[in-house]
């Protein structure tokens, strides 16, 4: 399937991205998501599907008894994880691939972990209906995301910000999972907010 124009321009940035990527990822994780990878990746189980993996930078925070598989859109980030992983000497099946059709088949998996991904994936529900349609019977997704504040005078400057950020990093400052996991087949457990309701946790499990 030949990806849409929208799927193209979010992998040619993180291409050109990939180099510079963890250093400036660094700053905004000291500021707003000291200990999120952490808190999401403790909690995954069994066989373990990451998609949107990135530069890897998840991988030292999961258990050392889970299976983990991994899915990057940008060939580029796909190699530093490659290459993190070799390092951390992680046994992962790290590819190339896209979450908003996954190569995987029904039921595969027992947790879908996202971080901090959704904001930038063009079809953020799609996404999320295949992480739903790759789960077992009450699979769980992690969640770790900026999302749309509660706060009126921060959302305010989201929406005055959005549309640069999106025109030029693909990234969605206005998003939030929860308006669409329940409809898409979800209940949500555990779901924790911060730095101004910016920053959002969450542990969601398949519906029956």
């Amino acid at each position: 399937m030949t990806p849409d124009p929208e799927t193209e321009r979010v992998r040619r940035f993180y291409d050109r991205a990939a180099e510079r990527y963890d250093g400036g990822i660094k700053i905004f994780e000291r500021m707003l998501f000291p200990d999120g990878r952490r808190w999401v990746c403790s909690r995954a189980v069994g066989d373990v599907l990451e998609i949107a993996a990135g530069t890897g930078r998840n991988l030292p925070y999961y258990p050392k008894d889970v299976r983990l598989s991994a899915v990057e859109l940008s060939p580029a980030m796909l190699a530093i994880a490659r290459q993190r992983a070799e390092d951390l000497g992680v046994i992962i099946d790290l590819r190339l691939g896209d979450a908003q059709a996954l190569d995987f088949p029904d039921q595969r998996f027992d947790t879908v972990v996202s971080t901090l991904s959704l904001c930038a994936i063009p079809d953020d529900r799609r996404a999320v209906a295949e992480a739903r349609r790759v789960l077992r019977a009450s699979g769980q997704l992690l969640l770790l995301e900026h999302v749309r504040s509660p706060i009126r005078a921060v959302r305010i400057g989201q929406r005055l910000l959005d549309p640069l950020a999106t025109r030029f990093e693909g990234d969605h400052l206005m998003r939030d999972p929860l308006d669409y996991l329940s409809t898409l087949g979800f209940d949500v457990e555990v779901c924790e907010r911060s730095r101004w309701g910016i920053v959002e946790r969450v542990a969601a499990r398949k519906s029956p």
